[in-house]
């Protein structure tokens, strides 16, 4: 393989997709954080959280990924919150096994629902990792901010992926012969 290849990829994405992608993250991200910024701003509550960043790459620069579908941005994020939450509180506050316990959980629960989303073992995380206004929500991170944040972040993707040129999202949903699977 030549040093070539690797630094430049095997496809290129053309500018047009770029300039989608770019803009998609910017408003999906910006409105959540204008949402934090100025109407919760003081009440120590927050609407985003470092997960999303990830999911942004996936629901405006990966849009044909079966990752980056509605079902497994907002079914990924909000079970995992739960499962994060569960395992903060029964391993009682204990980091060094109620971290890898929501991780690993999060992602065979997501795996066995087919909701399968990469940053929602984030969304685990920082259930457990999150400081004390995380801790303080409970079992309504699931909801807020994840559940609120993650739906916002959609429906800007759904905007947004429906005008640029050359984009279908969310993908349909097209069983194989056995029954499962993704076609693109």
């Amino acid at each position: 393989m030549r040093i070539a290849t690797l630094l430049t990829g095997h496809t290129v994405t053309c500018r047009t997709q770029i300039l989608w992608s770019w803009i998609g993250a910017f408003a999906g991200i910006a409105s959540v954080s204008f949402i934090t910024g100025f109407i919760l701003d003081g009440t120590g509550l927050t609407l985003i959280i470092g997960s999303f960043g990830a999911s942004a790459v996936l629901i405006y620069g990966a849009v044909d990924s079966p990752l980056a579908q509605p079902r497994n941005l907002m079914g990924g994020h909000m079970l995992s919150a739960v499962v994060g939450v569960l395992c903060f509180s029964l391993f009682r506050g204990e980091v060094w096994i109620a971290a890898p316990a929501a991780v690993a959980t999060a992602i065979a629960l997501m795996q066995l629902t087919d909701t399968l989303h990469p940053p929602g073992g984030a969304t685990a995380l920082i259930a457990v990792i999150g400081g004390p206004q995380i801790h303080k929500l409970g079992y309504l991170y699931a909801l807020f901010p994840v559940g609120i944040g993650a739906l916002l972040m959609l429906l800007v993707a759904l905007g947004v992926n429906r005008i640029a040129p050359g984009r279908v999202y969310p993908r349909p949903r097209v069983c194989s012969t056995k029954g499962e699977g993704w076609a693109g």
